[in-house]
């Protein structure tokens, strides 16, 4: 004699899952669609379709050469960990630049000398990126400063007001309000 095994009772649970399954499923896969459009607005704007970034303030001359810079986001500075806070720029050189010059950095505050001359450009010389270190207590009217090295030594520097160049970054300032 056998006797059949009686399964139990399905639980308030399994009764819900088992009505609601495909609908739950569903939702699952709608809830990411919604951040679709600002994925795609970040991958544009990481391959350069979109332009050198969110925040292009034109054109510096740069002695004999000249390049586009642009803020990569038009946001405040970010805490990097132990590096303290950095803002991320691009640039790109002009088509008759592209030869001549052998590299560019960008600072804020006037370099001493070409040792401590700030972030060093990287990339195509056609979207480059750097990002810089703000300290919390830049003043408000300070300068960025880039740096330019041709390939026959010559040197050249140029300054644009940082409230040019980042808006975020000066209203960050003030709200720092001189903190250490």
């Amino acid at each position: 004699m056998s006797k059949a095994a009686i399964a139990p009772a399905p639980s308030a649970l399994g009764r819900f899952w088992y009505k609601w399954r495909f609908h739950i499923n569903v939702l699952l896969v709608l809830i990411p669609l919604g951040f679709m459009p600002r994925y795609f607005q970040d991958v544009a704007l990481f391959r350069g379709d979109s332009g050198l970034g969110e925040r292009e303030f034109g054109e510096v001359q740069v002695g004999p050469w000249s390049l586009r810079l642009a803020e990569f986001r038009n946001q405040p500075p970010q805490l990097e960990g132990p590096a303290g806070y950095m803002k991320s720029f691009n640039a790109a050189l002009c088509q008759a630049c592209i030869s001549q010059v052998k590299v560019v950095y960008l600072r804020i505050g006037k370099p001493r000398n070409l040792r401590a001359a700030g972030g060093l450009f990287f990339g195509s010389p056609y979207r480059m990126g750097t990002s810089i270190p703000v300290p919390p207590r830049t003043k408000p009217d300070a300068e960025l400063w880039i740096t330019a090295e041709g390939w026959d030594g010559t040197v050249h520097q140029a300054s644009i007001p940082l409230a040019e160049a980042s808006p975020a970054t000066i209203a960050w300032l003030k709200q720092q309000g001189g903190k250490p």
